[in-house]
């Protein structure tokens, strides 16, 4: 039952979420294990329903310099003192395609939680980043690229989802499913043109997790940060530092 509750969880939450576990090892329980960045199966996690430690999560790749705009516009190494910043590829036991919600009204809030932050997204780049200062928090950023009109319809259809789902609504992806519960906006500042953030509930085979996501917009570029704490008790709140949301969005500004 844990390692089906286990598998759930990675549809839940984003797949590349779990890789910015990896990256806070230095700071993992006494215990001595810390959750997997790929998801993998190992050892009993620090948080129930997050995976445990493998030898993939030692092989995380490092952020490519240079590349595309929208890979210079992406968080690196070095950019964040006190955080580890990784490349991450496809987990492996993350199902393929965008969640479906049973509330069509929500639907905005399941494409969010996809492999990008909805399917009119052109190319999305993901990073992992691993807290050193903050025992268990794990964030992931993504960027992505859009026309400046899919960006600003992206932002309008968030804010008005995040309106409606209060009361939470489930999501599918393959034959994996979970609930989303206690969907609250949430106050939060960036530099973007425009953004919107909220918290929730992530659960599944009785198993939960609490998430912070933040998008935000700057021109044709969305912007997606999510938290979570894989240390301590599943309840505990996590929130999206402020200096990684106001890097992510200065190496954006400074890319265009």
């Amino acid at each position: 039952m844990r390692m089906k509750a286990r598998a759930t969880m990675v549809a839940l939450v984003p797949a590349l979420l779990f890789a910015a576990v990896g990256c806070s090892s230095t700071n993992t329980p006494a215990t001595g294990k810390a959750p997997d960045p790929q998801g993998s199966a190992g050892s009993a996690s620090a948080a129930p329903g997050v995976p445990a430690p493998s030898a993939a999560a030692a092989g995380s790749a490092a952020p490519k310099a240079g590349g595309s705009r929208l890979e210079r516009s992406a968080l690196a190494q070095g950019d964040l003192p006190g955080y580890q910043v990784s490349a991450q590829g496809k987990n492996p036991n993350a199902p393929d395609g965008q969640p479906q919600a049973d509330k069509k009204a929500c639907q905005p809030l399941a494409d969010v939680m996809g492999d990008k932050p909805d399917p009119s997204a052109r190319e999305t780049v993901s990073r992992g980043i691993g807290s050193q200062k903050q025992l268990g928090l794990a964030v992931s950023a993504t960027v992505s690229s859009y026309s400046e009109s899919d960006a600003k319809a992206l932002i309008s259809r968030l804010k008005a989802a995040v309106a409606a789902c209060g009361s939470g609504f489930s999501a599918k992806v393959e034959k994996q499913a979970g609930a989303y519960r206690e969907i609250r906006p949430a106050d939060y500042r960036t530099g973007g043109d425009e953004s919107v953030s909220w918290t929730m509930t992530a659960s599944a085979e009785g198993v939960s997790a609490q998430v912070h996501l933040v998008v935000a917009r700057e021109g044709d570029t969305v912007v997606r940060l999510t938290a979570l704490n894989v240390a301590g008790a599943a309840q505990q709140k996590a929130r999206v530092p402020q200096e990684v949301a106001d890097k992510q969005l200065e190496k954006i500004q400074k890319a265009r």
